[in-house]
């Protein structure tokens, strides 16, 4: 057979685009919301809960061991279900539903002064905020289980062509990396007064955030479970039932899928290790703790990664006809290492260039043009992108041809399970890999109780210029004006004591940092005094707009508090660097190593479609 006749995909394997772009937008839920609750649930509950980062790590054990556990017995029913809409789209509306009302469920961590007031210590009322986020991730993991592995056992079932599979895999990279452009900006969304409210946090914008994205979703798993056809059923429904056990040990015994399995596993823990070091690098590293001015950059720099993988998904599907498979995942491996050690020089603060333009439409005839040190890490995120678009997506469509090799061994076909099985390696990898992030975030000496501190202070201080503001606006009397500053200002005075007694216990326990603490603490005394001048000040009442300047200076100057030590941001940028491009080394081997060709391919399709035809006669 020829290179040329192999490239072609007959009709009856060709899916049609009605059914490409209903599976394709079935990515929304894998792609981006899968990624960004446990990455954003693991920052946010660090920075503006408070909690132990080593503590939310070892917690997300659970959810991503109850997930290894959960998918391979939801891959043995979806393949042994039979119902009037098939065997996987009844739980891929189930699934889809109750990800979106999980998604929401999970940001309402309850918290406040009337809940903390409910324990009778801090250490009380963190435990059972992490509880919650414990059983919240259980659920929404869940959730996810159901949806995906059916959907995902669909899609190998949509086409037995080699080539076809990858069109339909990149599909669902491609749309659902449409939605992952939007989620990179959930952190700014959540950053905005409209969402968290004058006083409040990360966490709070969260909560009305996910909302939005739950009345997106919603209506979408509707049109899922109504347009999505299952054209693999009329042969599957005719199959002979078979016990969870008996699935599992034909997967597990099949050594062409434990080798693509080794491949996609080693590579996957090496990002995995690290998958939210960038955000602490950019906030803390890159613009010394300013989460407001380091939204931008996290935003465009996630949808520099989406619309990176959106146009990614076109020289994949040519390179995979080019070279096949093998070769393109060991290009895919390649870009990554590249992106790993351009980080190396791309990590910078500071302005990058500046210079004028002259411009005659403009007054002054010229115009700045600025562009910040920090915008280098787009360099890095775009062959990031590029070679994770290629290495998932080729991994899901070699687990198809793995299912054909089974098919020509066994009779049977069994999607779900290898589907799910696939994923059980990954997933409990991923558990593991979420306590050793918490470790390795701990390792590098990371302080997020200065951060919660730094954020409450600030969150008093922004308290005064939304009060001054309002007073601008309305008529209120001078005496209530007064009394209500006083009891602000004792905030800010209360808050900032707070930080300097952390700053003060964080010195007598590691004395190396007393230089750079007490840089901190000279800061926060700069500040309270600051504060207590405001107090003895009558006039600044008579102003309510000099008031609310005053006030949002003193907002810009806690940023300051929250710059993190040289050896912690040093820590942060080694461990983010090093770990995945040792892995990825690990990987290439592994990849050079793989027994299921292209040519193999082509000879198991030949010879099943003679047993089919054989079957049909």
């Amino acid at each position: 057979m020829s290179n040329q006749e192999r490239h072609t995909t007959a009709a009856e394997d060709r899916v049609p685009w009605s059914q490409l772009v209903a599976y394709g937008m079935g990515g929304l839920i894998p792609i981006a919301l899968f990624n960004i609750a446990p990455q954003l649930m693991g920052l946010l509950g660090n920075i503006s809960l408070g909690l132990s980062a080593f503590w939310l790590g070892a917690i997300m054990i659970v959810p991503r061991l109850w997930d290894a556990i959960s998918d391979p017995i939801m891959g043995h029913f979806s393949d042994n279900t039979r119902t009037r809409w098939g065997r996987r789209r009844p739980y891929i509306l189930i699934g889809g539903l109750a990800v979106a009302l999980s998604f929401v469920a999970i940001w309402w961590v309850p918290r406040g002064d009337a809940v903390r007031e409910l324990f009778a210590t801090e250490s009380a009322y963190n435990w059972f905020q992490l509880a919650y986020i414990l059983g919240g991730m259980l659920v929404f993991f869940t959730a996810t289980t159901i949806f995906e592995i059916p959907h995902g056992a669909l899609g190998m079932e949509m086409s037995r062509d080699y080539h076809e599979r990858t069109r339909l895999f990149s599909a669902k990279s491609f749309l659902g990396n449409m939605f992952a452009m939007g989620t990179p900006w959930l952190i700014w969304l959540a950053g905005r007064n409209y969402f968290r409210g004058a006083s409040g946090d990360l966490a709070s914008g969260m909560r009305y955030v996910s909302m939005y994205i739950a009345a997106v979703l919603i209506p979408m798993t509707v049109w899922w479970f109504v347009a999505l056809r299952e054209p693999g059923f009329a042969i599957a429904k005719e199959q002979q039932k078979s016990s969870f056990w008996d699935d599992m040990r034909t997967t597990v015994n099949n050594r062409t899928f434990l080798s693509l399995v080794a491949i996609i596993f080693t590579l996957a823990m090496g990002f995995n290790f690290v998958n939210i070091f960038n955000y602490y690098i950019t906030i803390f590293y890159l613009y010394g703790g300013d989460e407001v001015a380091a939204g931008p950059l996290l935003g465009i720099a996630g949808t520099t990664w989406a619309v990176t993988g959106l146009l990614a998904v076109f020289p994949l599907n040519w390179l995979s006809r080019r070279f096949g498979k093998n070769k393109t995942l060991l290009l895919s491996i390649l870009l990554m290492c590249a992106a790993q050690v351009a980080k190396i020089f791309c990590y910078r603060t500071g302005i990058l260039f500046e210079f004028d333009v002259n411009l005659r439409v403009l007054e002054h005839h010229s115009l700045t043009i600025t562009i910040p040190a920090p915008y280098l890490v787009l360099i890095p995120t775009v062959l990031l992108s590029s070679g994770m678009l290629m290495f998932f997506t080729l991994g899901a469509s070699m687990v198809g041809d793995v299912c054909d090799e089974d098919e020509l061994k066994t009779g049977a076909r069994s999607e779900g399970s290898f589907y799910s099985v696939y994923w059980w390696f990954i997933k409990l990898g991923s558990a593991f890999a979420g306590f050793v992030m918490g470790a390795l975030l701990v390792f590098t000496g990371f302080d997020e109780r200065q951060n919660v501190t730094v954020d409450a202070l600030r969150g008093s201080v922004a308290k005064i210029t939304s009060d001054a503001k309002e007073w601008a606006k309305l008529e209120k009397p001078a005496e209530a004006r007064k009394a209500q500053l006083q009891r602000q200002l004792e905030i800010v005075t209360k808050n900032a004591e707070k930080l300097r007694v952390h700053f003060e216990n964080r010195i007598g326990k590691l004395p190396d940092q007393t230089e750079h603490v007490g840089r901190l603490i000279e800061l926060t005394d700069a500040l309270r005094s600051e504060a207590d001048s405001l107090r003895a000040r009558d006039s600044a009442l008579v102003n309510p707009d000099a008031l609310a300047r005053e006030a949002d200076e003193l907002v810009a100057q806690t940023i300051l508090l929250k710059q993190q030590t040289p050896k912690t941001l040093f820590r942060l940028r080694l461990v983010e660097i090093g770990l995945p491009l040792a892995l990825s080394v690990i990987s290439i081997f592994l990849t050079l190593r793989y027994p299921l060709t292209e040519a193999r391919c082509y000879e198991i399709k030949e010879e099943l479609k003679k047993r089919h035809a054989g079957l049909a006669t």
